[in-house]
This record gives C-alpha cells, structure tokens and sequence, in this order.
C-alpha cells in the first residue's frame, strides 16, 4: 500500500476504461478496479451521430487514434473486424396493439435516418468484445489494471483516500487523491458511501427484461412487401423499437449472430406482462406481437434472461471532496433512444478536463459542483423527454412529435460540433439554450400528462413550431410515410441557423464522409 495513485477508476466498462486512458495521457497515475473478469455480458447499446462525434473528439484532443476507427461502421469493418457491432442506419419505430394483435393500424411506424450510407452509419456496440478490447488498450496505455476486486470500504484522509476490499480471498488496499466511480447506477460509491436516492418525478417507475439471442430472423424478410418504395435505409440495421401502449421492444442486430433483444415497461404494464416469470413472460409478450413472434420463431436465449425491477435511477449527490461519479453512474433513464452514451461521453470530456486543467488547483473544487449540476441537469432533460414519451405511447401519433424534440436537438448539435461550433449546442439535448429549452419544456411537462387523441394536431402543430428555428435535418417536412431521410439539401437549406454559409455546409458534409 506504499504507492498513492493520483485516481483510481472503479469498474472497466467502456467509461471507465476511456476514462482511465485519458488520464493516463494527462499525465495522472492510474488504477482501474473491476469486480468481475473481462469478456462480460452486457446490454446491447448503440452509439449515435452526436456519441460518435464525442469519441472522435477525445481520442484527437487526447491523443488516442487507436480510438478513431471505432466512431464509424466502415473503419470499424475495416480495422477491427473481430470486435463485435452492429450497423445502426437510423431509429426504426413501430407501434402495437397487444389488446388486438394481428390488426395492427396502417400508420403505425417512424424510420429516421441517422447517416447516408453504411460507410459513415453509427454501431450497436457487442459490449462484451469492446469492453474488453477497452481494457486492454487502457493497459497497454500504461494503466495498471485489477479484476475481480471487491471494495467494502471508502476512507477519506486529509491528503488521500483509502478504498480497502478483498481480491483472491485476501485483503487489499489501494491509496489515491481522487476516485471516479464508473460501475453504473446504484453502483459501488452509492453503496460504499451511503448515498441517498433522489427523486426523477417526470419518469415512471419502470421494470425490463432482456437477453442475448442466436438465431434472430430479420424483420424486413417478413414486411418488405407492404413498401411501395425504398425505406432510407433497411429498417433492421437500425435500433428497433416496438412500442406499445406502457412499454417498448428493443431489437439489436449485432454482426456476429448475436441480438440483443428485451423489453422495459411501466410497473402496471410489467406486471400484467408477468416480466418478473422470465423466459415465460418473454414467449407470452411475442405472441401479442405476431411480426415480433416470427421474427424471434427460431431465437435461442444465449444468457438466462436478467430481470430489473428498477430502471430509473438518480443519485442524490454525485460528487464530493475526492471522488465523481460518471453520469452512467450518477443516473440512468431508460435505453428508449440511445441516450446513454452520449450523456456518458460528455461526462467523460467534462472530468478529463478537471483532471487535466484543474488538477491541484483551488478551481478543482467548484469545476466539479458545475460538473455536478451539469450532469444533474442532463439527467433531468433526458428524464423529461423518455417520460413523456411513456405517456403518450398508446398515442403514437403524440408519440412520434414528442420524439422529434430529440432528434431536432440531436441533429442540431452534431451539426454545431462538425462546424466547430460547440457553443451552439453545449448540453444533451439543448436543454440550456434559452430559447430551444424553456419551450421545449413547456411542451413536455404539457405531454407527460398524457396528450389526448382531440389535442393531438395541435401538440404537433406546437412542436413542430418549437423545433423549426433548429431544425437542420427536414424534420417539419411531414411526410406522409413518416420516413425521414438524410438529405445533404435540407442541411444546406438550414446553414444560417448554425450561424454558417452554405459553403461551409458543403465543406462539413465533404470532410465527414457524406458522399460516397
């Protein structure tokens, strides 16, 4: 216990061990813990536009090429091919009625494209391959490295803390300034310190069930027939979400015969469904979902299917004198929409900056409490959007508007970012600007009570007109198939409201691979 490392990272996810790369190249000394042993099941998550973007950022301000492939589909392919992905093209919708399955409504799906081509498409990312390629990258990056530790407890001295646990059966101790708790919600600090739970009164409480899955046919080999034209793109290679009336199906597609597949729901809606029964509740789901039951007719589970009775989460504090939590950590909201990485990379690019301009500084203190409330609030925008979302899913016409606030914000700020524009766009879904937040929260508080089926045109009406002023992607185009495809004139058309000239818009589209 001689040495004092400068941070200790607890939990070697893929947040954790980026982290730990980063500071390693600042200059920290740094030891990543893990309770359990790489390669891991883990839930299947995609990346997205504004994710992707993100990591290419940290890995050129903090010298990691190694990185840079893993930010696009192709180079993915191209340089790694034995690291588990999905092709994600876009969002893929789809809603149900499980009170009348097999008749489902004619307009009853949203597909919104997220890249142009396969080459540039965001990815599913195989967790289990690429947290543990991660891992070994961060100690090949000169991070000292332990699995299978289990801290019991956290000291805090003046100048030090001390994390003490066991690991082979024998006691051990570590010694460092700063920890940074990367295990995920209700995870290692939250217990180790006592922390209370705050409240996230926008959600409701919800409850999952998931699984990994061989086998998985592809949906559009049973619904490619009822298009008379040409989706944007092939509506599998995309995250899937089956929605209905308290609840959602995900369908992942990864490129090694593994889906990653499951469903998470409001607690009435779990409890009908049975989800605590398992692989039972699973079978009697698909069968209130006729497409979802062919597609999954010859699907084997890999892993035993994991229950959680508690999706939601938010820690009462997230940071103190000597430690932070990731925002992965900090909070969780519900997979609905992919936030997780995002809000997962902008806390990471957050603390590496305290750690590397801040460190052993009297700023240190008051750049993690902004840290802190950045996060906090981040959790809370996004806590709006998926509530809303859950209330008004047996309206999937409310549903679908309420979904735009998203992809309007998301496609404003990876366009902002590109033009090197980040101020623009500095928070998850734009939620600080002080035009685009306050009114998009009048709309969701309006919509988290549930809009009704009289109310709908004009909430549309009123969204719509709340995202026109940032809308860079043709989202207020209303097209009548609810297709949304990337199209290079609507970016041109929108370039003075990124405070740019078409010229610029011309040059962001050539450097970032639009064209083929």
């Amino acid at each position: 216990m001689s040495d004092i490392y400068d941070v200790v990272i607890i939990g070697s996810g893929f947040a954790g061990s980026l982290l730990a790369m980063i500071a390693k190249q600042i200059g920290r000394s740094v030891l990543l813990l893990e309770r359990n042993a790489h390669p891991r099941m883990m839930i299947g998550e995609s990346s997205t536009p504004l994710s992707n973007l993100l990591l290419e950022e940290l890995a050129i301000t903090y010298r990691l090429p190694d990185l840079l492939p893993f930010t696009k589909w192709g180079t993915w392919q191209q340089h790694h091919p034995e690291v588990g992905c999905g092709l994600k093209r876009g969002f893929s919708f789809f809603h149900h009625d499980l009170e009348n399955a097999g008749n489902e409504p004619s307009d009853n799906e949203m597909l919104v494209a997220a890249s142009p081509h396969d080459q540039i498409a965001d990815t599913h990312w195989y967790r289990a391959d690429f947290d543990h390629w991660l891992v070994s990258s961060a100690q090949q990056h000169g991070v000292t490295y332990l699995d299978e530790v289990t801290l019991r407890r956290y000291t805090e001295a003046d100048d030090y803390v001390v994390l003490s646990g066991e690991r082979n059966q024998k006691d051990i101790q570590f010694r460092c300034r700063f920890v940074i708790d990367a295990t995920g919600p209700r995870g290692c600090l939250h217990h180790l310190l006592g922390l209370h739970e705050a409240d996230m009164s926008a959600m409701p409480a919800t409850k999952a069930l998931y699984s990994h899955f061989s086998h998985v046919g592809r949906l559009d080999d049973f619904t490619s027939s009822q298009y008379p034209d040409s989706p944007p793109y092939p509506i599998d290679d995309a995250a899937v979400h089956h929605v209905f009336d308290g609840g959602w199906v995900w369908v992942l597609r990864f490129n090694n015969g593994i889906t990653s597949a499951g469903v998470a729901a409001t607690e009435s809606a779990a409890d009908r469904l049975g989800l605590r029964e398992g692989a039972g509740a699973w079978t009697r789901l698909l069968e209130k979902m006729p497409t979802l039951q062919r597609q999954f007719a010859e699907a084997v589970p890999l892993h035993p299917f994991t229950y959680l009775p508690r999706l939601a989460f938010r820690s009462g504090t997230m940071t103190g004198k000597r430690w932070a939590m990731l925002p992965s950590a900090a909070g969780f909201v519900d997979p609905l929409l992919s936030s997780g990485f995002p809000l997962a990379l902008l806390g990471i690019s957050r603390l590496a900056r305290i750690l590397d301009l801040h460190w052993n500084q009297s700023t240190f203190a008051a750049e993690l409490l902004a840290y802190e409330q950045s996060t906090d609030g981040e959790l809370l925008a996004t806590s709006r959007l998926i509530g809303a979302l859950y209330a008004n899913m047996n309206n999937f016409e409310a549903f679908r508007a309420i979904s735009l606030l998203y992809f309007a914000a998301a496609s404003y700020s990876e366009t902002a970012r590109r033009l090197s524009k980040p101020e623009r766009a500095n928070s998850f879904l734009m939620h600080t600007d002080p035009k685009f937040g306050p009114e998009v929260e009048i709309l969701l508080r309006r919509a988290a009570k549930g809009v009704t089926y009289s109310e709908t045109k004009e909430f549309v009406s009123a969204v719509k007109k709340a995202i026109e002023p940032f809308d860079v992607a043709g989202l207020c185009a209303s097209p009548r198939n609810h297709w949304y495809p990337v199209n290079a004139e609507d970016l041109r058309r929108a370039a003075w409201k990124v405070g740019a000239t078409t010229e610029e818009i011309d040059s962001m589209l050539q450097s970032s691979g639009f064209y083929v």
